[in-house]
């Protein structure tokens, strides 16, 4: 079990800003096991935190209880100052890359156009009013080229760029991305990170970024938050970071290297941990799935 002594103070630039998202003494867990208790965050508009730790931590489940779809177990959240409910347009959220099957029929902007409209009841928008939305978010992410190309025959990374689109089309004020460079390539992994650091400055959107490896996010990242073993730590990345900090979270001795710009954490009881995980998966921009 955490306490407020263990979540890092942090000096974001955003401290002075609206916090769109409030936790106040959130714990999450599922019968008797924790998942991480006791946690206080605010995200700012325009704030940028990554989200890290082990496999089975609870990172994908604090995404979903800001959704609503989770209940907390204790503590508190607020979206926009009133209590989270389920299906607020006003949250968009990026999933985990997902090549679509073959012969799926949807070609890339109808996939963006589903977030446009896909949740109405009833009449539906004015096709003048949903093509021209649907070519704003086309734009946003850069995806005319392929815009009218089946969903199948696109790349992991082309895909992502479009459900980044289907995320902003409801006009997010939070964004939420959970693992969105998985399996990508590792130069796609850098260029999804971009479109969202560049959407959410130019929206001044607050992202709760959930990521195995903080390289490729590194240098947009204003805070972290880190979770292990039931607890948290929420700070820089300098302040987080650091053998010291993740050492008393997981109990055990865990060194954090900085090379090159660079960070690798070693001694995490995970396999993939949460900041040296190359990625170098398949279905990057150059592979499209035939």
């Amino acid at each position: 079990m955490t306490n407020h002594a263990d979540q890092t103070a942090s000096p974001s630039s955003f401290a002075d800003g609206e916090a769109v998202l409030r936790l106040r003494g959130a714990s999450l867990g599922f019968g008797e096991r924790t998942l991480w208790s006791g946690l206080d965050l605010d995200v700012h508009a325009g704030e940028f935190i990554a989200v890290l730790g082990a496999n089975g931590s609870g990172k994908s489940s604090l995404l979903k209880a800001i959704l609503g779809q989770l209940p907390l177990t204790a503590g508190t959240a607020e979206f926009l100052g009133e209590p989270i409910t389920r299906g607020n347009r006003r949250i968009g959220y990026v999933p985990q890359q997902k090549l679509a099957d073959d012969g799926v029929p949807l070609r890339a902007q109808d996939l963006v156009g589903l977030g446009v409209d896909g949740h109405r009841w009833g009449i539906p928008l004015p096709s003048r009013t949903r093509r021209a939305a649907v070519d704003e978010l086309i734009r946003d992410v850069h995806a005319e080229p392929y815009r009218r190309s089946p969903l199948s025959t696109l790349s992991g990374g082309e895909q992502q760029r479009l459900r980044v689109g289907q995320a902003l089309a409801g006009g997010p004020r939070l964004l939420l991305c959970d693992e969105p460079l998985l399996s990508l390539d590792l130069a796609y992994q850098y260029t999804i990170s971009e479109l969202v650091d560049a959407s959410r400055r130019a929206h001044r959107l607050g992202v709760l970024f959930v990521t195995h490896d903080i390289n490729p996010v590194l240098s947009m990242v204003d805070r972290v938050l880190y979770l292990a073993g039931g607890r948290v730590r929420v700070g820089t990345p300098e302040q987080v970071l650091r053998s010291g900090v993740l050492s008393e979270l997981y109990g055990s001795p865990v060194d954090v290297i900085r090379t090159h710009g660079r960070i690798v954490v070693v001694g995490t009881p995970d396999d993939h941990h949460p900041a040296h995980h190359e990625g170098a998966g398949h279905a990057g921009e150059g592979s499209p799935r035939r």
